[in-house]
């Protein structure tokens, strides 16, 4: 049965290219594309539809706005279409906060030309976001409040390292776990499938609600206690050892697994240079990146885990990992901070 698609976008032409588009793949049915969210209400109701894709910033109501109302009353995935902008950037990690699954990136320039590759994007995006239960994923998936956890308590030695990889649904699961570690946590690196701008702005928000310092990694950042470092968007990110010390490097390496940043690639450097000293964390996501990474981590003799499939918005990347046996163990999302810390007492 084809997956059943309502398109919400202001803009005429958006909603035509999206719409012949998605037409083009044999499992998708648009059943509708509206100019705004107090037509697309009423096409909800009547269309039933599987996925909602929804442009972030409309007149009279907000793409978030509309989410903050709708998932409560109707808990359907809906994957946002944004633009590649700071303001909308920010929208677009409030939307993720109220129940979207995941978001596309409309063009800079060229919009005409341009959107063919949002669409084809988007086409992986809405396959993923229709097997996700909206109704089960939200009530797992909410951010946890602050609480204590016991302080690493581990020797002085600054050679202990989390590595961290995320993509679909990983927003919201890693505010949830940073927001419990506490301040004198070993450094945390972090690729989160993310394109710039918005890397930025994760980071940002993230430095002002945990205990840990964090900031988008640059080239020459130290991997510090109390530090977490988001790898930047279309950058690979990987780990490099310095005398005693640990840095970051940030390039324009190809694509692996068809992401940049890649959680293959952050791993592999771990592995490499870290090696028994690391604890690996998987993440929610689509596909298998960083499944391999993992597996040279595990075989360095790092500690890994991987977010069960209960609480994963898309259970991909880590059952990838469980399933090759590079990721130790599953764990519940709330389980996680807790289970990393004494991973790290372990190391």
């Amino acid at each position: 049965m084809a997956i059943r698609v309502l398109v919400v976008d202001d803009s005429a032409l958006v909603r035509t290219v999206l719409k012949e588009g998605l037409q083009r793949e044999p499992d998708i049915e648009v059943v509708a594309a509206v100019p705004d969210v107090y037509v697309a209400r009423d096409r909800i109701v009547l269309d039933k539809p599987d996925v909602v894709t929804l442009d972030i910033e409309m007149p009279q109501m907000d793409g978030v706005e509309f989410l903050r109302r709708l998932i409560p009353q109707y808990p359907i995935p809906v994957v946002i279409v944004s633009a590649l902008a700071t303001a909308h950037a920010e929208l677009t990690l409030q939307a993720l906060r109220y129940g979207a699954v995941d978001f596309v990136t409309k063009p800079s320039t060229g919009l005409g030309s341009g959107l063919s590759d949002t669409v084809k994007e988007l086409v992986g995006k809405i396959r993923a976001a229709a097997k996700v239960d909206i109704a089960h994923i939200t009530s797992h998936t909410e951010v946890a409040p602050r609480r204590s956890i016991e302080s690493a308590a581990l020797a002085e030695s600054t050679d202990k390292m989390v590595a961290i990889g995320a993509s679909t649904g990983g927003t919201i699961a890693l505010e949830s776990i940073l927001r419990q570690m506490p301040s004198d946590t070993p450094g945390v690196v972090v690729v989160q499938h993310m394109p710039p701008v918005f890397t930025r702005q994760f980071a940002d928000r993230l430095d002002t609600i945990v205990r840990m310092e964090v900031k988008e990694a640059e080239s020459g950042d130290r991997v510090l206690r109390g530090r977490v470092l988001i790898a930047p968007g279309d950058r690979q990110l990987e780990v490099v050892r310095s005398g005693g010390t640990y840095l970051v490097r940030c390039h324009d390496g190809e694509k692996v697994n068809g992401h940049r940043p890649s959680v293959s690639v952050l791993f592999r450097s771990v592995a490499k240079y870290v090696g028994s000293n690391a604890v690996g964390v998987m993440l929610t996501g689509m596909g298998a990146d960083g499944a391999d990474g993992m597996g040279d981590m595990r075989r360095a003799g790092a500690r890994t885990l991987a977010q069960d499939e209960s609480t994963s918005v898309v259970f991909g990347m880590p059952k990838a990992a469980f399933e090759v046996g590079a990721a130790e163990r599953l764990v519940p999302l709330q389980e996680i901070p807790e289970a990393v810390m004494q991973a790290l007492k372990q190391l």
